[in-house]
């Protein structure tokens, strides 16, 4: 499947730095964030894909930064960054799906816990190291502690000993394992299926599905119970319906 097919557009941000493992410097945090807002109301944006180059798909934060020789206020703005665009993720109106081919460990499995939807090649791996440098894995923690069951997330944190991808698959940290040659393929196939549904109507389930997965059983249900009242006002919502009724294809305004 290639773009040309799709009746939206996909952004793919690519981690490019294989030398460094593409490690999430400060640069490169500050690089990720401005890709991942950059034109993201457009009507034409529907999905957005991060992949990276090389055997490490992302190592984490680079150590490099996080020495004695840098200060105090250095570290807290790696830091913070790193959560504003972890969270950005989740707070943006298209789906963001990470591609994996290779090793992600520590900031870099807290990247991939952190977007809607992971695809995997067979031979990636996850983990969260720190523990191993003196430098406990904190912030990846909360992105695994809400993808995984407890105990494993505790376990991958107090040993740093990586889940394979099918483990990872099995606990629920990401969606699909497929072999390394259908990794592209497997993803576009996700993708163009995102880009047959209207946008706005994606960017109000998103939203909704994270504001209620923080709220108890019943805030939630009144939660959800509102949003599909308004989910009928929206032009598309009618248009769906409508196109159901009449058997047709629905014709997205977005």
């Amino acid at each position: 499947v290639t773009p040309v097919a799709f009746t939206g557009s996909y952004r793919n941000i690519i981690l490019n730095n294989p030398r460094k493992r593409n490690a999430l410097s400060l640069a490169m945090l500050q690089s990720l964030r401005e890709d991942l807002l950059h034109d993201v109301k457009s009507k034409e944006l529907r999905v957005i894909v991060i992949s990276a180059e090389g055997p490490v798909f992302c190592s984490g934060h680079d150590l490099k930064e996080l020495s004695s020789e840098d200060d105090v206020k250095h570290h807290s703005q790696v830091f913070e960054i790193c959560a504003e665009v972890m969270t950005l993720i989740q707070k943006l109106p298209v789906p963001v799906i990470a591609k994996v081919n290779g090793l992600a460990t520590a900031a870099g499995c807290q990247l991939v816990a952190s977007c809607d939807i992971a695809v995997a090649s067979e031979k990636s791996q996850f983990a969260t190291p720190g523990v191993n440098i003196g430098l406990f894995c904190s912030t990846p923690a909360v992105a695994l502690g809400r993808s995984l069951p407890r105990k494993v997330a505790l376990e991958m944190l107090f040993t740093g000993e990586p889940l394979s991808a099918q483990e990872a698959l099995m606990h629920g940290l990401i969606s699909k394992v497929v072999p390394e040659d259908k990794l592209e393929e497997e993803t576009m196939k996700i993708s163009h299926k995102i880009c047959e549904s209207s946008k706005s109507v994606l960017a109000l389930g998103k939203a909704t599905f994270y504001r209620q997965i923080a709220q108890d059983l019943d805030t939630a249900y009144k939660l959800t119970t509102q949003v599909m009242v308004d989910n009928l006002t929206l032009r598309d919502g009618q248009e769906g319906i409508e196109a159901f009724i009449q058997k047709r294809k629905p014709v997205w305004s977005h």
